[in-house]
């Protein structure tokens, strides 16, 4: 990628159904656009639709999945970041909750679906740091699941969201006006491009390089890696789906679907392996002691 072409969201919006170009789109309420497929999705009244309803009801079976994996987390009394892990889980939990109004093409009001967009892009941000912190806790430099450890993953966490949200917030609501500009084509915003699309990915791949040296060097397993690996190749497919195939996806359902509601659903598949994966490296519960009997 070119310099010139860094930070522009013209062609990301284009193609495809992300919540940053909620934010950047000059009239929120504009169909088409970008210049794209349009997504038509379920007509309702008044002229109106419900565009995404594959990946609103994707949304909703992560979140269902995700309290089901908190609740399973919970009896592994023994597990290394156990607290972490649901922490990671709750914040999936939020984005999805985010993704339905953001991505899922709701007949909502301008200023509500800005406000989720915002929010979703912050709780990826802070979703993903919060997941690279698992990989850490898992060399137990710090205790895993006491009140330090917690309020350092979370305050950090925090300060993610509360950055990238605001300036999300500020380029949708324009409270400063500073990013006014990035409204205009070819919609050019180097702070989300980066805290948006790289740092989530730097995370990613900091979390999969941190796991890998700590299953096959410290541990010396081969199995969880196939668990680790499946987790990368299925988050990997979905960002395929929304970023490259998703054009051909909504031409060629006449704009019933796009790749978003593939995206989801990989990313869904994603997290899961990515708790089975921590599931395989950890204890269910403490070893019973074995009492030696003296004669």
């Amino acid at each position: 990628m070119g310099s010139t072409e860094f930070g522009k969201f013209e062609n990301f919006c284009r193609d495809s159904t992300l919540p940053v170009c909620n934010l950047l789109s000059r009239n929120k309420t504009q169909a088409g656009l970008w210049g794209g497929c349009e997504l038509t999705g379920i007509p309702l009244a008044d002229d109106k639709h419900l565009g995404n309803v594959g990946s609103i009801i994707l949304c909703a079976a992560a979140i269902v999945a995700s309290v089901l994996l908190i609740i399973k987390s919970d009896k592994k009394k023994a597990a290394v970041g156990r607290r972490e892990m649901q922490l990671f889980l709750i914040g999936y939990i939020i984005i999805s909750i985010c993704e339905i109004f953001s991505v899922g093409e709701f007949p909502l009001s301008s200023q509500v679906r800005l406000a989720f967009s915002a929010i979703h892009i912050g709780m990826i941000t802070a979703t993903t740091w919060i997941l690279m912190l698992n990989a850490v806790i898992g060399y137990q430099l710090l205790d895993d699941g006491t009140p330090a450890s917690v309020a350092l993953v979370l305050g950090s966490a925090a300060a993610f969201l509360i950055g990238t949200g605001y300036i999300a917030l500020d380029t949708g609501f324009q409270f400063t006006g500073y990013w006014n500009d990035s409204k205009d084509l070819p919609n050019r915003h180097i702070a989300l491009y980066v805290l948006y699309q790289l740092v989530p990915l730097i995370f990613l791949v900091a979390f999969f390089v941190l796991e890998s040296i700590l299953v096959i060097r410290v541990l010396g397993e081969k199995r969880p890696m196939l668990y680790l690996t499946s987790a990368a190749v299925l988050f990997a497919i979905g960002q395929v789906f929304n970023y490259t195939v998703s054009k051909y996806i909504c031409d060629g359902t006449s704009g019933k679907i796009d790749g978003a509601l593939f995206e989801t659903l990989f990313t869904l598949l994603s997290v899961i392996m990515v708790w089975v994966f921590w599931s395989s490296i950890t204890e269910d519960d403490w070893p019973t002691p074995v009492h030696s009997s003296y004669s």
